[in-house]
């Protein structure tokens, strides 16, 4: 991936290749590292992670391959069943000094390999400890190598909050991942964890950004906000409970946003399931989250607290078939909020129609061009009275759910040309 003997050869306080990739192997399950950029301009030394400055580096399938994801150490005390990492498995144990990661950090910086860091670690002694060897390497970075390039930095459940705040006024965005949706699968699979050693990190910080604003402090406090992931599968939880923990989430820590991991059996336990999820799943959560956060939407309207999103279509497709009675609706007078309710219609395809029926009548035809999905869309609107969707709830359930198939037939790319990649990139149902 890296030159990373180009490296060596130059920086002798540089990690080895040896321990460089038993660390970054050890954090490649951690998924909520991306970046929106956070605000945090170059004052004298080096790097940016101004507005959309980082992780605008993509591979075909989405993934964001420009920072540094890396881990301090992967010599766990913890014993969390569902972890690769956990202190009784048969893993090479390695650990970085706070120089070593902060020295390839900057380095990799300069040679353009990379736009930012994630660092994360295992629960290495203590995690006061751990902690405190995070906060060092990030504040070499700030304060010895001048690095002002984006910097997130994964939290340790149960360390002191003053070592957690003092970290969050040096790097962009922090996250402390809940893991598993419940109190009870935390007991049984990640018994050194709780629900509060994991929340009151996260409310702690939320309370701490809003005050540092309220005053108007000068420097900056998590300019990027926070995160977290859960993984899906491995516990009993339903998705309308994952997403009921998400909206509270969003609501009481002001977080960015929650991740989704599917469940992989990358480590073998009896109390854990033996095959992996699926993605079908997780790409369903990501979904109605994007609901809950951008088109009104509230957790209990989405999923019954008991029950799974179907997998034969999307989460408005679902709430739109369970309201039927709601539709259709006319293109030409519904409102905002009702057209983002639609199924076919996203964020952008609502807000020019609100604005194009200002000067004519809508039709079919004028939808189209503005990429409305109206294979969708025609089972839940009329245009000046016109309907041409089916009749019957069965049969639209039959089309909505060919036309889910023949989507996913194809890979979405993010460079190809079409709907498809708008709608990778965007994000509208």
């Amino acid at each position: 991936m890296f030159d990373f003997c180009f490296s060596l050869r130059y920086n002798i306080r540089m990690i080895s290749e040896e321990k460089l990739k038993i660390l970054t192997e050890g954090a490649k399950y951690d998924v909520s590292c991306s970046s929106s950029g956070s605000g945090r301009k170059n004052v004298g030394g080096m790097g940016n992670g101004y507005a959309a400055g980082c992780c605008h580096s993509f591979t075909p399938d989405g993934r964001c391959i420009s920072l540094l994801k890396i881990l301090l150490s992967n010599d766990c005390i913890y014993d969390c069943k569902y972890c690769p990492n956990r202190a009784k498995a048969d893993v090479t144990r390695a650990e970085a000094t706070p120089d070593e990661i902060a020295s390839l950090t900057f380095d990799f910086y300069k040679r353009n390999y990379i736009e930012g860091l994630f660092l994360s670690s295992a629960v290495t002694k203590s995690p006061d400890y751990t902690m405190e060897r995070l906060l060092l390497t990030v504040k070499k970075l700030r304060t010895e190598y001048r690095f002002h390039g984006y910097i997130h930095l994964k939290g340790i459940p149960r360390a002191d909050m003053a070592l957690s705040r003092e970290a969050a006024s040096y790097v962009d965005r922090m996250s402390y991942n809940v893991e598993l949706p419940s109190e009870a699968s935390l007991r049984l699979l990640a018994p050194q964890k709780s629900k509060e050693s994991l929340l009151l990190p996260m409310q702690t910080l939320a309370r701490d950004a809003q005050i540092f604003r309220a005053e108007k402090r000068k420097g900056l406090f998590l300019p990027a906000g926070q995160t977290t992931q859960m993984i899906v599968g491995a516990s009993p939880e339903t998705d309308g409970r994952i997403l009921r923990l998400s909206q509270s989430l969003y609501r009481k820590t002001g977080l960015k946003r929650v991740y989704y991991s599917s469940y992989v059996p990358v480590v073998h336990d009896s109390l854990l399931p033996d095959l992996p999820v699926g993605q079908l799943r997780e790409h369903r959560l990501y979904q109605a989250d994007w609901l809950m956060r951008f088109y009104g939407f509230s957790a209990e309207e989405i999923a019954p607290t008991e029950e799974n999103l179907p997998l034969e279509y999307d989460p408005k497709c679902a709430w739109a078939l369970r309201n039927m009675h709601l539709f259709p609706i006319e293109i030409n007078r519904a409102p905002l909020e009702v057209l983002l309710r639609t199924p076919g219609i996203g964020t952008k395809s609502a807000y020019k129609i609100t604005e194009a029926r200002k000067y004519c009548k809508l039709e079919f035809e004028h939808l189209k061009k503005m990429r409305v999905v109206l294979k969708r869309a025609k089972h839940f609107i009329t245009c000046n009275g016109k309907f041409y969707g089916a009749k019957q709830q069965s049969a639209i359930k039959g089309f909505l759910a060919a036309e889910e198939q023949s989507n996913s037939a194809v890979q979405l790319s993010l460079f190809s040309d079409g709907n498809n990649a708008q709608k990778a990139l965007t994000g509208q149902l």
